[in-house]
């Protein structure tokens, strides 16, 4: 080992053996100088992220451009009007959703809510261009809605394919929340397949997210982190200190928007059949009333009623039987039997399995067409 060097005056020499011995100048205590702080961590630094590397920033800039406001206006009866003459029968009101193109030649998608009894609709995009807009078909069931404004080489939203959406990933909402014009809001898709998360009478498995979603934001796009859309952003639930909200899924707004667009209005299957939810407790007091159905002590869907003429009665359904299976796929809640039939088409044979007194049945069933104003 070499001669240790202190480049330094040492103004007590007697010490300097006894310093050097323990560790020579790089341990010597000198006057003034605090000590060395202990050391955290010895990990490797990572490198400062590149600029303009943000996913959420490509994603949004790949559809944001085709992101559009949608201003309507509306009679509505005035709730004071004709009283005592303080006002006309009917006043204008005033509604603000959101919308995205998805085809260059003015074609774009929106919920049926926010264009809903619409006298006029003002497609406004993000550049500052605004064009009147026409409601080529709107479906309350599953709140879609088409709208078309004359137009010619706008940018289009890229679809993607809301079937390969898994809880986990990324979900970025885009839209005019509260309006707020192109907003963007980050978060995660919570859940899949949610076909009770409005309750009764929807024919849609949503997809859920925690991404922030407000008044005005309906009908706007919900994209994945490569940039192309996963769903219509369509409703809220609120709770104190949280918030979720629901998107219908793309390839459900895309089968809608093609029989729009084809058939001026949204095909629908129906059977005919009014189901309720059965759990152990329910089913205990049903049975302990003496009633004919006799109902097993687990969670069931069970058929109440069937309505005379339908394709269910056709098909040979009776009231007490518990559906199992529609199209061989297992379903648990009321809902879930009409997301499956929501799978089928009209005319086509549907099989439903059911459970009769203990047995195990199947039934081909052929839709038809769900009657106007029903669910």
């Amino acid at each position: 080992m070499g001669p240790v060097r202190c480049n330094f005056e040492f103004r007590f020499p007697q010490l300097l053996p006894v310093l050097l011995l323990l560790g020579g100048c790089g341990s010597l205590w000198r006057p003034g100088a605090p000590p060395k702080a202990p050391q955290l961590s010895d990990g490797p630094s990572q490198a400062p992220i590149a600029v303009g590397s943000s996913f959420v920033a490509d994603a949004v800039a790949k559809v944001g451009p085709a992101v559009v406001r949608i201003d309507i206006k509306k009679e509505v009866a005035n709730p004071i009007g004709g009283i005592f003459g303080m006002g006309p029968p009917l006043q204008e009101q005033q509604g603000l959703g959101s919308g995205f193109i998805t085809r260059s030649d003015g074609l774009l998608l929106t919920n049926a809510h926010v264009v809903e009894g619409a006298g006029s609709v003002a497609i406004t995009l993000p550049d500052g261009r605004s064009f009147p807009g026409k409601v080529l078909g709107a479906d309350p069931l599953t709140d879609v809605a088409v709208v078309k404004v004359a137009a010619q080489g706008l940018p289009v939203a890229p679809l993607g394919n809301s079937a390969n959406v898994r809880p986990g990933e990324w979900a970025i909402a885009i839209g005019n929340p509260l309006g707020l014009d192109n907003t963007v809001t980050l978060g995660i898709v919570s859940a899949t397949a949610r076909t009770d998360a409005l309750g009764g009478g929807q024919r849609v498995a949503y997809i859920q997210t925690d991404a922030a979603v407000n008044p005005g934001n309906s009908g706007g796009p919900l994209i994945n982190d490569r940039g192309q859309v996963i769903g219509i952003n369509t409703a809220i639930r609120q709770a104190p200190g949280a918030g979720l909200s629901f998107a219908i899924p793309i390839n459900k707004a895309k089968v809608v928007a093609q029989q729009i667009l084809e058939a001026g209005r949204a095909s629908h299957p129906y059977l005919g059949v009014k189901l309720q939810a059965i759990t152990p407790q329910l089913a205990r007091e049903v049975n302990a009333t003496g009633n004919n159905c006799k109902l097993p002590e687990r969670n069931a869907v069970v058929v109440v009623d069937v309505v005379q003429g339908s394709p269910a009665a056709q098909g040979g359904l009776r009231s007490c039987d518990l559906i199992l299976k529609v199209a061989n796929q297992p379903v648990k809640s009321p809902s879930d039997v009409q997301v499956a039939v929501e799978g089928g088409q009209v005319g086509r044979e549907l099989m439903i399995t059911v459970e009769r007194q203990g047995k195990t049945q199947a039934f081909k069933l052929r839709p038809m067409e769900l009657p106007r104003g029903q669910g």
